[in-house]
Parts: structure tokens; sequence; C-alpha cells
């Protein structure tokens, strides 16, 4: 795998914690995660680059933190626009690109994800994709629930993902650990 160009890091303050992004030159998304989860964020860059990676810190360009900041204000698609670029396998990248089609405001479960892209079987599969998904909040792994509508992971924590699913207007009612959508 030939070495990446240098990646950029920046930090960005949001109402659930501050995030760290990790970009190119040109502004794509390489990784996203919060500060309290780097040590995963940077497995995630090792598990899709390698070693051969390199971060400098930078400030976050506004063409970057403008949409981020829209969306965290209420402009929910304001993030559907941002430029992406990871690696991954053929099948990661597209269940990563079916996330990108789940609408803010909805939900989806693992299994509706794996029918979706025609591998009904391939439930866990999609679930291991979402779990080495290294730009969770622009490629809307939080999204997508248990078959039960279970509060299932997110690597950022359930607490984010429980906010970011009412801040998009999903109806979450907590009983028994689970959730109810309305």
């Amino acid at each position: 795998m030939p070495a990446p160009p240098p990646f950029l890091l920046g930090t960005l303050p949001t109402p659930i914690g501050t995030m760290l992004l990790v970009f190119e030159e040109d502004g794509a998304l390489r990784a996203l995660d919060w500060s309290d989860h780097e040590e995963r964020m940077r497995r995630l860059l090792r598990l899709h680059y390698g070693t051969a990676f390199t971060l400098q810190d930078a400030a976050v360009p506004p063409a970057l933190a403008g949409p981020i900041d829209a969306y965290f204000a209420g402009d929910l698609r304001a993030i559907d626009r941002l430029a992406v670029r990871t690696n991954g396998t053929a099948f990661q990248r597209g269940v990563w690109a079916a996330l990108r089609d789940i609408p803010a405001g909805t939900t989806m479960s693992y299994g509706a994800l794996a029918r979706s892209l025609g591998r009904d079987k391939a439930v866990r599969a999609v679930g291991l994709a979402n779990g080495a998904n290294p730009v969770g909040l622009v490629v809307p792994c939080h999204r997508v629930i248990g078959a039960n509508a279970a509060l299932t992971g997110y690597g950022g924590g359930l607490h984010r993902k429980q906010w970011l699913l009412a801040h998009e207007g999903v109806a979450l009612g907590e009983r028994q650990g689970r959730l109810e959508l309305g």
C-alpha cells in the first residue's frame, strides 16, 4: 500500500465533546472521532493505512468546520455534502455508502441495511463494517439500531448515539435498555 499524503489533525468543539478531525489539504475527511476516543481513531487509522500515515496539527478549515457546526445548530443535511476519502474493503465501502443514504431523523436495523445491500445473511458483517467506520458522524452509523430497536454500540459512546438520534428528531423512549422509535 503506498504511503498516503500527510494527514492534518484538527479539533472542533461540539455540544457533545471535542471532535477530532483527520483530513487532507483539500478538506476530504479521513477520520473523525471524539477526543476521549482518540486511541480508537488512531487504531482505525492504522487498520486502514498501516503505519505509513503521518498526522500534522492544523486548524480545521471553514469548509469542513462550517457544515459540522451547521449540523449541530440544526441543519441536519449540512454534513451530507462533506467529502470523505476512506480506505477499507469493497464491502466496507459499500456499507459506508449505504449509511450515507439513511436520512437524518430515520433509523435502520443492521438486518435491513444488509438486505438493502442484497446481502441478507451479512448482518454480522454489516455490524463489523459499522464498527470499522472511521468517520462516524458524516457516515452516520449512529442511525443503525438493533432489530428489536435496541440502542446498540457506537464508537463514540452510546450516550452520544442517543444524543445524535434525539438531535435528528428520532423519538427515543428508554425502557429496559431498549429504544422505542416513534
